[in-house]
């Protein structure tokens, strides 16, 4: 009885870790350019229990017994999938529309500044020294040019738009016209990479371990390849979280749950029925 409750206590633990990956996502279904997590299962070790060699009844089922030991969360991977596009009307929204492409943008780290990635368009002006301003994320991090340099411009802007190649061409109020590269970068090995936060994205800290480089995961966007850059003016990527598939899921993982709990209790009852025999 105590390996029966061991076992499901074991599963039980690996559930909650999946109940907290569908609510994320759930929390995040109407969040700009997430990307959602999906988890499996592996059953861990079994243990083999054979027959007696002396029992020599015929049987139709299998010989003796495997007895596991409950089940692990295996691999928890991000899904990838470009999110449908969403029309705003707003013009510093940009979506971009390949796959695997991601903006730059600059955040604070443990070593100094450090080149974040995402494909959360929704970008803002902030204002900066000198009659200035900066394009910036919605959390106040600069948008880095294709040269990794924040992207400031006067304060006299009439309108915003993104031209192909991914220039930002802005139009002043006196008819002069200024542009800069939005710094674009390819992920190639996207399941590498470390989530900071629902829609950002950095390098890891090991890469050497991993027995990888930043040129085998990242490649800079430049030159003559800036036309291959996808970008959607007005618009935005929505998240790609299948609202009907994660409650599917939940359904699926609360059965489960409850399926383990019973499970305890019953072999906590079998337990207080054998302490009661006198």
């Amino acid at each position: 009885m105590i390996r029966t409750m061991a076992t499901a206590t074991n599963t039980l633990n690996q559930l909650q870790h999946q109940f907290d990956i569908i609510g994320n996502n759930l929390a995040n279904a109407s969040t700009h350019g997430y990307k959602s997590n999906e988890a499996s299962f592996h059953e861990l070790l079994y243990q083999q229990f054979n027959n007696d060699k002396a029992d020599e009844a015929p049987r139709q089922s299998p010989l003796g017994i495997r007895y596991g030991t409950g089940a692990v969360l295996g691999q928890t991977q991000i899904n990838w999938k470009i999110g449908s596009l969403q029309m705003t009307g707003r013009e510093l929204d940009f979506a971009l529309t390949e796959p695997k492409q991601h903006f730059n943008i600059l955040m604070p780290g443990e070593n100094g500044e450090q080149t974040v990635y995402t494909r959360q368009g929704n970008f803002y002006v902030s204002p900066v020294a000198n009659g200035q301003l900066m394009l910036v994320t919605g959390d106040g991090y600069p948008v880095a040019n294709s040269a990794g340099q924040p992207i400031t411009f006067a304060d006299n802007v009439q309108s915003y738009k993104v031209q192909p190649g991914g220039v930002l061409e802005m139009t002043f109020t006196d008819g002069t016209v200024g542009q800069a590269e939005l710094g674009i970068t390819v992920m190639e090995r996207s399941n590498v990479m470390t989530r900071l936060s629902a829609t950002n994205f950095a390098l890891p800290e090991n890469l050497a371990d991993l027995g990888v480089n930043e040129a085998d995961i990242l490649t800079e966007i430049q030159g003559a390849d800036r036309n291959g850059i996808g970008l959607q003016n007005q618009a935005l990527e929505a998240s790609n979280v299948n609202y009907e598939k994660e409650m599917t899921d939940l359904i699926s993982v609360q059965r489960s749950y409850q399926f383990n709990a019973r499970t305890v209790t019953l072999a906590d009852q079998m337990l207080g029925l054998i302490n009661g025999i006198r």
